[in-house]
């Protein structure tokens, strides 16, 4: 994972309400929306029905979902849209803007650090006579790009924006930072508005990630993301974009660099972590290291280096769409004064083998209910629904752990497992306040995972479950003959489909 640096947007999902079109200006304004052509239409609708599952109750999904968006028409007969919009999908369909014509479809792959998604139609013929899009991959600051959307009536019309900046961001997975086309462009709402393609010289260059409406600014995931993602999709396993495993800082101080050794011109970046079991680890970086080339690209110490293309941009895009998992990189260190080079075989860490899981999507929650106390295991995705200020509103114990997990668990191999809420019963009269509380053990048994603690509950202490927390009140006690007798009446009362999901 590479060094978080705060990237703040007014809204974090992808959210369009409807706007007015500013008035025209000359050059450096955005144009005003176009119909284009019919021959050049290359897109479908998509229409996505699903359920999300509820991380404050786990037990159930929440209500249905519809989502209206457009896909791009690609080679070999499949359709390109935004991991977002299939996540949790229960059926996903098809439509020709032109016809109406309609039919089912499946994800082929999803990607959601990246936020992109292949989709192919149920039936095989369903895309002919519709020209493929191929790929824009010379997109520079100053260019103009077109957001394709569709009116009710299938008419294409494209709105014109200006590329004002290239730079690494978060993805809405929040894991590592990816290349984005930052577009001034002024759009309006439409139904199919949740995927949008934006084109130039009628080739894809990116798809839109989040729009601001209020500074009319949108963030595109760049067709040399895609390009990546198209390439990795036709293996066949899919394994995902690399990722390197350390934390960095800018050496702009000067003291900062002589506290670290540095000989030679200002140059790099100080490595402030490495996580374990990843390509950096392995490939022997340790912190206090500045590196000051990454695939003979020099850094410098702002942590930039120069793109042909883009000119100044973060390193983090050499060690993501420049390479695949399997590659290796090398990398020019200096380690207090003396000159090194390390190997780095890239790889891909799935988000499972997280201690605290950065999303967990399309994936039931585990739970575990004990009496009327509820156990989970921490996930991001658990306190995301806290909503968009989850930072600020969720149990800041919890945001600690996640943001803090590579430091207070370097072991890994992993979860974190807590309380999170007591659902009244005879079992936890005096408990009915306890919550979102931190398991550290279960009958003088470790617990690192759910399934231990269901193995730990099975050998009461003389009649008794002892729960242990980090926090007060440290101890919590159930009578085992109680629990086992009222668990039914548990169940029934609270309409629970199960008591447990380990699976």
């Amino acid at each position: 994972m590479m060094r978080v640096r705060p990237f703040i947007l007014a809204l974090l999902g992808i959210v369009l309400v409807p706007l007015g079109l500013p008035a025209a200006s000359p050059k450096k304004e955005p144009g005003p929306e176009t119909v284009v052509k019919p021959k050049e239409l290359s897109l479908v609708r998509v229409n996505v029905t699903g359920q999300a599952y509820d991380y404050i109750r786990p037990w159930q999904k929440r209500a249905p979902f519809q989502k209206r968006a457009l896909g791009a028409v690609l080679a070999q007969g499949r359709v390109l849209v935004t991991a977002d919009l299939v996540a949790n999908q229960n059926y996903v369909e098809l439509e020709r803007a032109e016809s109406g014509e309609k039919t089912g479809a499946t994800v082929v792959v999803a990607d959601y650090e990246a936020n992109l998604a292949l989709l192919e139609p149920t039936d095989k013929k369903f895309l002919n006579g519709l020209t493929p899009l191929q790929l824009a991959l010379d997109t520079v600051v100053g260019d103009r790009l077109a957001a394709w959307q569709l009116e009710s009536t299938g008419a294409l019309v494209g709105t014109e924006g200006l590329v004002t900046t290239i730079q690494m961001t978060r993805y809405p997975a929040d894991l590592g930072q990816f290349l984005t086309y930052r577009i001034s462009i002024s759009m309006q709402y439409r139904d199919n508005s949740y995927t949008v393609p934006l084109v130039k010289n009628n080739k894809l260059a990116g798809l839109l990630l989040r729009f601001d409406p209020r500074t009319q600014v949108l963030d595109a995931i760049p067709a040399p993301i895609i390009a990546h993602f198209l390439k990795d999709a036709e293996s066949q396993q899919y394994r995902g974009f690399p990722f390197a495993g350390f934390g960095f800082f800018p050496t702009r101080d000067p003291q900062l660099r002589t506290f670290a050794g540095q000989t030679g011109k200002p140059a790099g970046v100080y490595v402030t972590s490495v996580e374990a079991e990843t390509p950096a680890a392995k490939a022997g970086l340790k912190v206090g290291d500045i590196v000051v080339s990454v695939g003979n690209n020099e850094i410098d110490p702002n942590g930039n280096y120069v793109d042909p293309l883009y000119g100044k941009i973060e390193f983090t895009n050499l060690l993501t769409a420049r390479v695949y998992v399997g590659d290796t990189m090398p990398i020019q260190i200096q380690r207090e004064g003396k000159a090194m080079q390390l190997t780095l075989a890239m790889d891909h860490r799935d988000a499972n083998e997280s201690v605290i899981p950065p999303y967990t999507i399309d994936r039931a929650p585990r739970y575990y209910i004990l009496g009327g106390l509820v156990f989970q295991e921490l996930s991001r995705q658990y306190l995301r629904e806290w909503g968009a200020n989850w930072l600020k509103d969720a149990p800041q114990r919890f945001v600690y752990k996640d943001r803090f997990q590579s430091e207070l668990y370097p072991e890994g191999n992993r979860r974190v497992v807590v309380l999170t809420q007591v659902l009244p019963a005879n079992n936890t009269i005096g408990y009915d306040d306890i919550a979102y509380l931190t398991v550290t053990k279960i009958n003088n048994k470790e617990v690192k995972s759910l399934a231990d603690l269901a193995e730990a509950v099975k050998q009461p202490l003389d009649g008794f479950i002892k729960v242990e927390t980090e926090e007060d009140p440290k101890q919590i006690e159930l009578d085992a003959a109680e629990v086992a007798a009222e668990s039914e009446a548990l169940q029934q009362n609270y309409s629970l489909p199960a008591l447990q999901r380990l699976e």
